[in-house]
C-alpha cells in the first residue's frame, strides 16, 4: 500500500476513501475499530490543554487537582489485520502537538536508559531524588501526552516490576495511551516470574483503556507475503531492488529507523527497524562479534528478518560461516520469516565442505530453503498470532 496520504479527517473517511480507491478491501471489523480511535480523536479535541510547567514541576504539586484525561484505546488481534494501518491513521490526524509513536520493546529500552541516568545522577550527587520513576515519568509526559505503541508485550522482568509505578504517574496526570498486542490484556506477562506483582498494572490498565478486537477474517499480512521473493540470487541491481520492494510494502505505514536491543549491559545495533521487521547486512550480524544469545534475542524481538548481501562462503571466512549457521538455527527455531539475498543458492553457498562445519550446513542449506515453503509461512503466522 502507499505512504498514507494527508488526509485531515476520522480514521473511518480515510478508510472509507482508501476502500473507495480500490486500495484496501471492505472490513467490518477495521470500521469498528475506526470507530472507537474517532472517539479518541474527539476527545482529545474538546479536551482543554494541560497549563504549561516545567517537567518535574508537577512531581512537587500537592494539591493540584487531576489532569484532564482520555480514555485511550488497546487493540488485539492475530497479526496481518491491520491494527498497524489503523495506528497509522490515528497518529497521523491525532490534534496534540506533543505526541509519540514507536515499538513498545523501544519505549522500554529508553525508559530503562533514562532510569540508569538518573541513579548515575543520583551517585554523582546532581540529584537528591533516590526514585527514578517520577522524574523519568515527568520527562515522558513533557515529551509526549500521547503514548502510540506497536506491539505491546511484556516478557521481561525488569519490565513487569516497573510498568505500573511508571504509568500510575503518566496516567494520573493526563497521558492518554493508545497500543496494539496479539494478546488481551489478561495475558500480558502469563506465566511471568512473580506474576502477581504485575497484575495490578493489568488492572490500571484496563481502567485506563477501551480494550477491542480487531478479529478479521482476512491476514492482509500473509497475502502481501505470498507475493514477494524471499530469497533472491544472484547479488546484482535486481536483487537489490527485489529487496527493497519487499522492504516497502511490508513495512508501509511504519516509519524505519536504527534501534537497539539491551543485551546484558551492551547494546545489539539493529541498522534499520520498522515495528517487527529487521533489516541488516550479513556483514552487520556475521562479520562483527556476536554469538547465539544475540541472534535468539533477535529472533525474539522481531519476527521478519531481511539479511543483504550474504556472500559465498569459504576457508577464509570460518567464524563468518559458523555465526551464519547459529543465526539461521536461531531463526528457523523461532519460526522467523527471512527475506535475503545471496551470491548463489543455498546448497552453493558454502564451497568445500569439511567435518563437522559441513554437516551443519547441510542443514543450513536445507533450513533456508525450507523458510521459502509455504508450511513454513503458515507456521511462523501461527505462531506469531499466539504469541
Amino acid at each position: 500500500m502507499q505512504p498514507l496520504p494527508d488526509y485531515n479527517h476520522s480514521v473511518v473517511e480515510q478508510l472509507n476513501a482508501l476502500t473507495a480507491s480500490g486500495e484496501l478491501k471492505a472490513d467490518a471489523a477495521q470500521l469498528d475499530v475506526a470507530a472507537h480511535l474517532d472517539r479518541i480523536l474527539t476527545d482529545l479535541k474538546i479536551r482543554k490543554p494541560a497549563k504549561k510547567k516545567s517537567a518535574l514541576g508537577w512531581m512537587f504539586a500537592k494539591k493540584a487537582g487531576p489532569a484532564p484525561s482520555v480514555k485511550g484505546l488497546y487493540v488485539h488481534g492475530s497479526v496481518g489485520r491491520g491494527k498497524t494501518m489503523l495506528m497509522d491513521m490515528f497518529f497521523q490526524v491525532a490534534p496534540v502537538e506533543k505526541k509519540r509513536r514507536c515499538h513498545f520493546h523501544e519505549f522500554m529500552a529508553d525508559v530503562h536508559n533514562r532510569v540508569h541516568a538518573h541513579r548515575q545522577k543520583l551517585k554523582s550527587g546532581e540529584t537528591k531524588q533516590a526514585d527514578p520513576i517520577p522524574p523519568v515519568a515527568a520527562q515522558l509526559l513533557a515529551e509526549a501526552e500521547l503514548l502510540c505503541f506497536d506491539e505491546f508485550t511484556v516478557t521481561d522482568i525488569a519490565d513487569a516490576m516497573i510498568l505500573a509505578r511508571l504509568f500510575t504517574e503518566l496516567f494520573a496526570h493526563g497521558c492518554t495511551l493508545v497500543t496494539t498486542s496479539n494478546v488481551v490484556p489478561d495475558n500480558l506477562y502469563k506465566d511471568g516470574l512473580n506474576r502477581g506483582l504485575f497484575l495490578p498494572f493489568v488492572d490500571m490498565l484496563k481502567k485506563h483503556v477501551e480494550v477491542v478486537t480487531l478479529d478479521s477474517p482476512t491476514d492482509y499480512r500473509m497475502e502481501k507475503i505470498k507475493s514477494l521473493p524471499v530469497y533472491v540470487t544472484p547479488l546484482d541491481a535486481h536483487a537489490d531492488q527485489a529487496m527493497d520492494m519487499a522492504w516497502n510494502q511490508l513495512t508501509a505505514g511504519h516509519v524505519a529507523a536504527p534501534t537497539e536491543i539491551p543485551m546484558k549491559g551492551r547494546l545489539i545495533l539493529v541498522p534499520k527497524a520498522a515495528g517487527r521487521t529487521a533489516r541488516f547486512s550479513f556483514t552487520d550480524l556475521c562479520e562483527k562479534p556476536l554469538g547465539a544469545s544475540d541472534f535468539l534475542a533477535i529472533a525474539d524481538r522481531f519476527d521478519t528478518i531481511f539479511i543483504d548481501h550474504i556472500p559465498l562462503l569459504n576457508a577464509d571466512k570460518r567464524n563468518e560461516t559458523k555465526r551464519f549457521i547459529i543465526l539461521i538455527d536461531a531463526l528457523y527455531d523461532h519460526s522467523v520469516r527471512l527475506f535475503a539475498s545471496a551470491a548463489a543458492m543455498p546448497e552453493a553457498l558454502l564451497g568445500k565442505r569439511k567435518g563437522t562445519e559441513g554437516f551443519e550446513f547441510d542443514r543450513t542449506a536445507s533450513r533456508l530453503f525450507e523458510m521459502r515453503s509455504a508450511d513454513y509461512l503458515a507456521l511462523h503466522n501461527e505462531k506469531r498470532a499466539s504469541s
